[in-house]
């Protein structure tokens, strides 16, 4: 009798889980939420050695460019989903693959505009990470959905989050290409918009509905003509401002220095093989470019129930709308 009631109670600990609150969560950008897409790619941009992951779940290095969880994965822990794997990757495990709860197409060192990045080797720019997209919704179209409505269901509840135009900047406006030569501020933040803008409308045709968009600001407008469409913008940079003016209010206590030994006097990515600092959740950098896990985990926090970076609303509130629409639907 003890026995019988030991094995059921294991069964129910270990076996039943509550069911994610989305079917499944896609992302897309740059080193920022990169999960090792450029791992198999031929560039310098990449974060596949130690001591990157160094606090990752195992210790090891995935390709993320931090030392442990991205914004993306506390977020992926919150809706209840697998960390979205890379990409590239899973090429080979798609159609083996029995959940599909999404996919990391992010790319480190590269942009919206097509020739950001390229200068330190290949990456997948946002076009590229787009057609990659359609192509994962045509195989989800022919081996797990079987109708057109399904496939629409699962595209219109899941969750969509972005981090790109970073590099447009660091690496085309102000970099090696010197693209301020063509362009004043406001020329170039209209051209990045605008191709943003198409690439999103783009995403919206092909089923997506619940969107996060940290930083570019063309969102009000797209809500406004996109129908049953969600357009959230993520205030990171402001967090991160604050955080570096006022880290013990974040709890950290280095706001300049990184973590990792870092090339040319801590300004670029970690050297190979090098012990880290000891105390990586008091330090807002990981390297000379990417913030530390315990810096991630403050801003997701904020996304996730706050109301100063995620708005107008937050994740939470945005998996209450994709709630009260399947109850309306039921």
């Amino acid at each position: 009798m003890y026995i019988s009631l030991f094995f059921t109670n294991f069964l129910c600990t270990k076996c039943i889980s509550p069911p994610p609150l989305v079917p499944a969560l896609y992302i897309f950008g740059d080193s920022i939420f990169d999960s090792g897409n450029n791992n198999l790619l031929p560039t310098l941009a990449k974060a596949n050695y130690p001591p990157y992951g160094h606090e990752f779940p195992g210790g090891i290095p995935t390709g993320r460019f931090t030392n442990g969880k991205t914004v993306v994965d506390f977020i992926a822990d919150y809706l209840g989903l697998p960390y979205p794997p890379p990409r590239i990757a899973s090429l080979s495990t798609l159609l083996r693959s029995k959940s599909y709860m999404g996919y990391n197409y992010a790319s480190g060192s590269c942009g919206i505009l097509i020739e950001t990045g390229k200068f330190i080797g290949e990456c997948l720019n946002l076009d590229e990470q787009m057609v990659m997209f359609e192509e994962t919704v045509k195989k989800l179209s022919r081996s797990k959905f079987k109708t057109s409505t399904e496939l629409s269901q699962h595209m219109a509840k899941s969750i969509f989050i972005f981090s790109v135009g970073n590099n447009d900047y660091i690496n085309t406006y102000f970099g090696i290409l010197n693209t301020r030569l063509q362009y004043n501020p406001q020329q170039f933040a209209q051209l990045l918009t605008k191709k943003l803008s198409l690439k999103l409308k783009k995403l919206y045709d092909l089923g997506a509905r619940k969107i996060v968009v940290f930083e570019l600001v063309l969102l009000k407008s797209l809500t406004s003509t996109l129908q049953d469409s969600h357009f959230i913008i993520g205030k990171a940079h402001g967090l991160g401002y604050d955080a570096v003016i006022n880290p013990t209010k974040y709890g950290l206590s280095d706001s300049s220095n990184s973590c990792c030994d870092s090339w040319i006097n801590g300004t670029l990515s970690c050297k190979p093989g090098r012990t880290p600092c000891s105390n990586p959740d008091e330090h807002y950098f990981w390297d000379g470019y990417h913030p530390t896990q315990a810096t991630y985990s403050v801003i997701a926090s904020h996304c996730i129930n706050g109301s100063d970076v995620c708005v107008p609303m937050n994740i939470q509130q945005l998996v209450q709308v994709l709630n009260s629409f399947a109850c309306m639907e039921s």
